[in-house]
């Protein structure tokens, strides 16, 4: 049965209630159930400014039109979904004998909309299948993994966070359109040349949103008004930020610090990483290795550079906090047995942040001891986050990573932070989290990639990774630079990495050095974070002199483009644009773009062509068609629409400028 209800669009058969709404201009929401009801949640979805859509309801079938978007649905529940213009982007897959007259009736009997019941539960094992339309359409977003594939099409991704990966079910077509799969639980996403397929393990409902755009740009724009954008990035988020695994004392630290200034080098950021505490959950400063952090962050800020600290959501028994948390119920509970989350310097159970008198409770904790010192950056280390798993329909955690249930609940952790910040004049805070989901960009989350290999190969993966991070609604995205696991300072080939990766990270989002190098430091005390030890050097001067030039080099250039970064943060905030854009971005009216994936452009300007093979020397770059291309390094003027090959020693990361003689980076 289909029928109208204001402005939606039901279908009722058996036990299955279809819901077709608009959710914003040019954009469909589907939802599906066979329990009772349509569950409340929105999940990544705002409210919007509501829009008459067109209904049409035949004996056969009805028609739903939302500006250029339509949607028909038949009388047997098939839906398919076209461009305005009538060019098909969308058709679910069933195969079944509903309608015999149908040219693809068959007696295979697959649901398009399968829902297998969960025994014991009312949720269940949803997959949602669709025809692959077209064999040469191309796939963008979903968030980072770790793999070299810019276009998504013939990939199985997992949809779970997991440490260096974080699932963003948003993907933009080559066709024309956004598909937001907006359902947090974990499941699947299969993008095959014959079928595409998406899966929840455990859910109660179909929920999925798409829209039409006449560009990559304007598809973005649509779905930072749905799913919300970055907040203005704060001044000490443009330049470069110092960081290893692990300064390990107050002294350490201003030695660093004071060592920039010494140098003259630009420094917007220094981190405090984890184990600066006794006890994990304590949330703040061992007093025996940090005697006074108010007066060294004060030090700090005199030399022109904030103090970034990494927060863990463990917490010890042994922790001051345990005891009133757990009377207070803002831990997490297990399903059976001993109480403990994760066992890493010792057993620990993690803090609850889907609980908002838990949130409010950290973000107290981090104010009193971190914020009101001078903090205004937080490092939501989440500890591998694979391992605790929320189920947002039966509210309790599960541990483990064979699990078929719920939410990865790291986005809710910089929601504790974001919900209770504070401004002080110009003072914002930002939160560097592992992992996010859709609509997480909202809570001023600046995503890294995660604990990563020290290798060109995983250096291609991070470039894949940043960029479908843009495209799939999360603008704020750095690496490791460098990589985070081994390198030798002192080893000739790790040099080399650590200058392409350092030179790269210059046009990153945010420019972050961190790693943890060998050799291994020695243990250095007895008593609280000291028993974790450190990993050696990572500073711009402990690669040798070669490799230091070519640092001071990249952070000239990343001072000279704040201007620039400014610009194009402002666009991320206010349209939901990536800053790292694949080429396609701009150029949507040149073919060969959609097939570059390792370039990129840096906003609207700036070609970026990283080296990422050991031992190379020189590289091919495609130039988009349309533009002169200014070298900065050559100073030569290059028309659009080939392809060029260009010198690129050690020292040198191929940029180029939109425009003729546009030299973004003249003094």
């Amino acid at each position: 049965m289909l029928e109208q209800n204001g402005a939606c669009l039901n279908y009722k058969f058996d036990n299955e209630l279809v819901r077709i709404e608009p959710w914003g201009e040019n954009a469909i929401r589907v939802r599906a159930t066979k329990n009772s009801h349509l569950p409340d949640e929105d999940w990544a979805l705002e409210k919007v400014k509501e829009v008459t859509p067109e209904i049409k309801i035949n004996s056969n079938n009805a028609e739903f039109i939302n500006g250029k978007i339509r949607l028909t649905i038949s009388a047997t529940g098939k839906i398919e979904i076209y461009k305005f213009s009538g060019e098909k982007l969308l058709e679910e897959y069933s195969r079944n004998r509903k309608d015999i007259c149908n040219p693809k009736c068959s007696a295979l009997e697959i649901e398009a909309r399968e829902f297998a019941p969960i025994k014991g539960s009312d949720n269940y094992h949803l997959t949602m299948r669709f025809e692959t339309v077209s064999r040469d359409e191309k796939l963008y977003g979903m968030g980072q993994y770790q793999q070299p594939f810019l276009n998504l099409r013939g990939l199985d991704l997992e949809l779970a966070q997991r440490n260096s990966q974080a699932s963003v079910p948003f993907v933009v077509s080559s066709k024309g359109f956004g598909f937001l799969w907006n359902n947090p639980a974990i499941g699947r996403a299969v993008f095959g040349n014959n079928i595409t397929t998406f899966e929840a393990y455990s859910t109660k409902v179909l929920d999925y949103w798409i829209v039409v755009g006449d560009t990559p740009a304007e598809i973005m724009k649509a779905y930072g008004t749905v799913a919300g954008t970055v907040p203005v990035m704060p001044e000490f988020g443009l330049g470069f930020w110092q960081s290893k695994l692990r300064y390990q004392t107050q002294d350490e630290l201003l030695q660093v610090a004071q060592e920039y200034k010494n140098r003259n080098i630009p420094l917007d950021v220094i981190v405090v990483d984890f184990f600066h505490w006794d006890k994990q959950g304590d949330w703040k400063f061992d007093k025996t290795y940090w005697p006074d952090p108010k007066k060294m962050i004060e030090e700090i800020n005199a030399m022109g550079t904030e103090v970034m600290v990494s927060i863990w959501p463990t917490v010890s028994f042994e922790s001051e906090n345990y005891k009133e948390m757990l009377e207070k119920g803002l831990l997490i509970r297990t399903e059976r047995g001993i109480r403990v989350g994760m066992d890493f310097q010792g057993e620990t159970i993690h803090i609850d942040t889907t609980n908002p008198e838990a949130r409010k409770f950290l973000w107290n904790k981090a104010k009193k001891n971190y914020y009101e010192n001078g903090v205004k950056i937080f490092w939501l280390d989440e500890a591998e986050p694979e391992y605790t798993v929320y189920d947002f329909e039966n509210y309790r955690y599960y541990l483990g990573t064979d699990l078929e249930v719920g939410n990865i609940y790291p986005v809710c952790y910089a929601r504790a932070f974001y919900e209770g910040m504070t401004t002080e004049g110009n003072d914002k805070v930002m939160n560097l989290a592992r992992c996010i989901w859709a609509g997480g960009q909202k809570y001023g989350a600046l995503v890294w990639s995660g604990d990563i290999a020290s290798s060109f190969s995983s250096m291609r993966n991070q470039l894949a990774a940043g960029l479908n991070m843009g495209m799939a609604g999360i603008p704020w995205w750095t690496t490791d630079i460098g990589g985070f696991h081994g390198g030798d300072p002192k080893s000739p080939q790790f040099r080399e990495l650590f200058a392409r990766w350092f030179a790269w990270g210059a046009f990153c989002p945010v420019m972050r050095l961190h790693g943890d190098r060998e050799p291994r430091q020695p243990q250095y005390g007895q008593t609280g974070g000291a028993t974790c030890c450190s990993g050696a050097e990572n500073e711009i001067w402990s690669y040798g002199d070669e490799v230091y030039e070519i640092c001071k080099k990249y952070i000239s250039i990343r001072e000279k483009l704040k201007p620039y970064i400014r610009i194009i943060m402002n666009d991320a905030h206010e349209n939901g644009a990536p800053l790292m854009r694949p080429l396609f971005y701009e150029f949507p009216e040149d073919s060969e773009s959609w097939n570059v994936e390792d370039e990129y452009m840096f906003g609207p300007d700036i070609l970026v062509a990283p080296i990422l093979y050991e031992n190379c020397k020189t590289r091919k770059v495609y130039l988009p068609k349309g533009e002169t291309w200014f070298d900065y390094e050559t100073k030569k003027n290059y028309d659009g629409g080939q392809i060029i090959e260009v010198e690129s020693p050690v020292e040198i990361i191929p940029i180029f400028f939109k425009g003729k003689d546009n030299n973004i980076l003249a003094d």
